[in-house]
Order: structure tokens, then sequence, then C-alpha cells
């Protein structure tokens, strides 16, 4: 095939495809011949731009020579090549698929028409469509991306059944809504949260994946485990707040329950060494807690959460000198009952103290009082309002 792109002017581009390209001599050609047999057939107005990410081989010459337009990412990553891309397209839908034809770019118009039919961001599902042999290692068929899909929509609620296909397609509008910022694999895992947190329009279609041709660039428990990591950064709410919660509840009630009324259990009255122990889970479970606050609030001052309602209500009764004078409270609480006890023991000539696990309990206090004073301080620093200058889409230069 020996078509070209014509030249259009910005508000002419319905489509634009982007490519990633890191050495795809073998593929980059075909890739781009189908993208542009399908602009012909549906007459679509589109652009084809291939992002090179530092290609040693003929993959740049042969993009330029079928009419794409290469634009150069010298800073190497998947994330990196196609925040590139994006930035330099002027379509009106951005359709992104990788350059190693394990995608059909010939069926570019089938989401280009659910973009037209209101779907603000579209992506492939291969497991409702085909997967040719060969294609798709055992262990990503049948477990990793299956759990993949699992964990993303557990903390995400994103509703997708192929989390990782690397062919979507999404509105400029939408693009800039989700605003990605991931430099690496873990690019296609954001747009699918960032989509969802946006609460824009999302759907799947099926699509075929095919054998790739050359080396295979994903590693599997490096880029699996980056994924998962990436997923739990973002998440503070599962891997902070609720497991949090629920051991600082267990703790709480415990240590109170053995300073109160110690239970007897088969005869024996639970000793010091469970007070200690429901004191520890307390403790444990106030820090995850309290990190769990300081990374949501980073999530939404570093813009990777849009807006966040339990933070709006926490800091519209949260200041300063509030988290300072509850901590102190609790410190002098808990210290004023310490003092009271060795008082006790004092005047006692120092004898049996039966006291110990009230003492447990009042040490807790003071601790927590004082994590809450410097929690305080901490998380007032990184409350603070930001420059809202734009992000850096990465630099580069075009040919």
């Amino acid at each position: 095939m020996t078509c070209s792109i014509a030249p259009q002017s910005d508000s002419q581009v319905e489509v634009s495809v982007v490519m990633p390209c890191l050495n795809e001599e073998q593929t980059i050609g075909v890739c781009i011949e189908k993208a542009l047999e399908a602009f012909r057939r549906h007459n679509i107005n589109g652009e084809i731009i291939v992002c090179d990410n530092g290609s040693t081989d003929r993959s740049v010459e042969i993009a330029r020579s079928l009419g794409a337009r290469v634009v150069h990412q010298p800073a190497r990553g998947y994330g990196n090549a196609y925040l590139k891309g994006f930035a330099e397209a002027k379509g009106k839908y951005f359709i992104m698929g990788d350059s190693d034809d394990t995608y059909d770019f010939s069926e570019i118009d089938r989401f280009r028409n659910a973009l037209r039919e209101g779907y603000d961001f579209v992506s492939g599902n291969r497991f409702q469509g085909r997967i040719l042999p060969g294609a798709m290692p055992w262990l990503h068929r049948y477990f990793g991306n299956h759990l993949l899909t699992f964990l993303l929509n557990l903390f995400f609620r994103t509703g997708f059944k192929d989390v990782y296909c690397g062919m979507r397609a999404f509105t400029r509008e939408a693009y800039e809504k989700i605003r990605p910022v991931s430099t690496g694999m873990e690019f296609n895992l954001e747009l699918a949260m960032r989509a969802a947190k946006a609460r824009i329009r999302m759907t799947e279609i099926p699509i075929t994946l095919h054998p790739r041709a050359g080396t295979r660039k994903l590693r599997t428990f490096r880029d699996g485990w980056r994924s998962v990591r990436f997923m739990l950064l973002y998440s503070p709410t599962y891997v902070f707040l609720v497991p949090g919660g629920l051991l600082s509840f267990l703790g709480i009630i415990g240590t109170i329950w053995l300073a109160i009324a110690p239970p007897v259990i088969f005869g024996h009255e639970l000793g010091i060494i469970f007070s200690v122990f429901f004191s520890m889970l307390a403790l444990l479970g106030y820090q995850l807690g309290t990190v769990g606050l300081c990374a949501r609030t980073y999530s939404l001052t570093e813009k990777f959460e849009q807006n966040d309602r339990f933070l709006e209500v926490f800091y519209r009764y949260f200041q300063l000198e509030k988290g300072i004078l509850l901590g102190l409270a609790m410190a002098l609480v808990g210290l004023g009952v310490d003092i009271y006890i060795l008082y006790r023991w004092i005047v006692g000539n120092f004898g049996p103290l039966y006291l110990d696990k009230v003492a447990v309990a009042a040490l807790t206090l003071v601790v927590a009082g004082v994590q809450t004073i410097f929690f305080s301080f901490f998380i007032s620093a990184m409350s603070l309002k930001k420059s809202n200058s734009p992000l850096k889409r990465g630099g580069g230069r075009q040919t």
C-alpha cells in the first residue's frame, strides 16, 4: 500500500492515532498502512503520530516514508511516549495502540463510532474477542490480567473486564479530564483509574489480539509487581484507612475492656501481656489511619485526585491548632492517670499494684496524643495550597 496522509489543518482532524515506537521496523509499516486503509475506507479525516522512544533501527525512516508524523521522546518509557504523542495530537478523538501489530488498526472505525455514539472512553476487550495462538503468554491470559483487573475494579470500581488492553480511544475532553502522568507501563492502569474517578462514560468492545513480531518488551513479574504497587500507592483507603480503622477499633475495645473488667477464660484472668497486645493494635491502627490521611492528601495536592469529599469534610473541621489541642488533651489525660497510679503505688509502700492494665491504657493514650500533635503539623504542611502550574508532558523535538 502506498497511500499517505494529506496535510490538514487542526480543525479538520477528527482522529489522531498515536503509536509509541521503540525499534519496531518489522511492524511499524504494517500498523501505519492498516490505519491509512481505515482512514480511506471509512472516510476518516485523521492523522498518525508515531512517537519514537529512541529507536536505533529503521522505524523512524519507515514511518516518515508512509506519511506518519514522527515526534521524538528521548525520555524512555511506555507512558512517556504516549504523553508526548497525545500532547502533539490535533484530533477530536485519540486512538492509542502498540506498533508491534498485536492490535488491528484497520478496525479503528469501531472505536470512533463508539465515541460518536456518546462514549467518552472506549477500551478494547481481548477476552470477549479473540486471542490468537501465541498472542498472549499462558500466565498473562489465565492469571495475571484477570488478577490485575480484579484488583483495579476492587480498589477503583472501574467496571472493566480487560483493564490492560493496549488499544483504547477517548475524546480530547476526556483525556484532559484524565490528565495521566505515569511514565512507564502503569500508564494503561492510570488511564482506567482516572477515567473511573472522573465519572466519564466508558465502554469496552471486543477486539482480536495477534501474536507479536520481534522481541517482547513486557516483563511478567517486574511489570506485574509495578502494576500492583501502583494500585496500592493510589488506593490509601484500602491500604491504610480500612485496616487502620479495623485495628484501632479492636485495639481500643480490647484495651478498655481489660482495663475496666478483665475477662476470665478457663478460670484465668487475661494478664498484662494481652493489654500490651491490644495497646499495640490500637497504636498500629492509629498510625495506619494517619498515614492514610496523608496519602489521600498527597493524591489531592499532586492532582492525582480531582476531588475528595472525605477530605473536604475533614479539612472543614480540622485546623492545626485544634489538632495540637486534641493531642495535648489526650496526652495530659493519659499522663495524669499514670501519675495517679504511680502515687497509689508509692503510698501503698510499693506493694502489689492491681492497676497495671489501666496504666497500659493510659500510656496508650499518651502515645496517641503525641502522635496526634506531630500528625497535625505534618498534614497541615501537606495540605498547603500548591501552585496550579500545568503538568509537564515531556519535551522533545518533532520531525
